[in-house]
């Protein structure tokens, strides 16, 4: 992909994402991500019905009146994306490939955090860390994650979600909100889930192309395996060749949705080329809720 076509599709994210955002996204995010604790705010006069344990005992006792503590949310948070760069993540069966979905949904969350007052960042990765972003605030710091991510030629082709955990964990000590955007075709990162899930809050998005589960009906196919380079004919006119590849795409999945739900971390899966405002939507209404 060259310079300028490079500059029009982020230019085609921003306009697409910041509606979204400006819409709706922004306002959910707020209430489904905490801030760092709460932090004195004000006093003011006791009403009744206020909770006595809030009451400002050393203003009450000056005044002769009782009053109460106000205490505000400690907002500014740090929104830390990675975002799996390997060789599997340039396939797309329609016009839009995992990686371009990655890119929509950087600008989604950064641009949700930057109108938040948050920080982003952004870490790319392969089977090593290959690109360290470090937070700040802005549209243009926004607009250079979307850039990094599309325009980005990883020196690797494999993946490692571990030891993108690992790196993460070793340069983020504070508590951070950390979007895991990966296909996830990889194994041994459960260990390192559960660390960063019990010190951060993680959630995990799995990506998935649609013909991942739905391979054409018929005609000899050559397929490169995107991480190892090796090519397969795979003949889907053949039935029990088409099932038995579907029945393999499926166990995959269902083995990244398993390990995910049994380490506890939030997951929001989606599929290239489908809507995915509302699968977003939901997630943090049933975050908010959970608040």
């Amino acid at each position: 992909m060259d310079a300028k076509e490079i500059i029009r599709q982020v230019r085609r994210i921003e306009i697409k994402t910041r509606k979204l955002v400006d819409e709706t996204l922004a306002g959910q995010y707020h209430s489904a991500f905490k801030g760092q604790g709460m932090e004195f705010a004000e006093v003011r006069a006791y009403q009744a019905g206020d909770d006595v344990r809030a009451i400002d005992w050393n203003v009450t006792a000056r005044s002769g009146e009782p009053f109460i503590k106000k205490f505000a949310e400690e907002r500014e948070l740090t929104v830390i994306i990675l975002a799996d760069m390997s060789g599997s993540q340039e396939f797309g069966s329609s016009s839009k490939a995992k990686r371009d979905l990655a890119a929509e949904l950087t600008a989604l969350f950064s641009f949700s955090a930057i109108r938040n007052q948050d920080k982003v960042g952004c870490l790319l990765f392969t089977d090593q860390v290959e690109l360290f972003v470090p937070p700040k605030k802005g549209k243009k710091h926004v607009l250079r994650l979307v850039r990094e991510i599309l325009a980005f030629e990883p020196k690797r082709v494999k993946t490692n979600i571990g030891e993108a955990l690992s790196y993460f964990s070793r340069i983020v000590k504070r508590k951070a909100v950390v979007f895991l955007i990966s296909d996830f075709l990889d194994q041994d990162y459960e260990k390192s889930l559960r660390f960063v899930r019990g010190r951060h809050d993680l959630v995990a998005i799995p990506l998935l192309d649609p013909r991942e589960l739905d391979p054409p009906e018929s005609g000899l196919y050559v397929l490169e395996d995107g991480e190892s380079g090796r090519e397969y004919y795979v003949d889907f006119g053949s039935k029990r060749v088409r099932n038995a590849y579907i029945e393999q795409a499926r166990s995959v999945r269902e083995q990244t949705l398993k390990t995910l739900k049994k380490s506890r971390v939030d997951t929001i899966p989606l599929e290239c080329g489908e809507d995915y405002d509302t699968a977003l939507m939901n997630f943090f209404k049933m975050r908010e809720m959970r608040r």
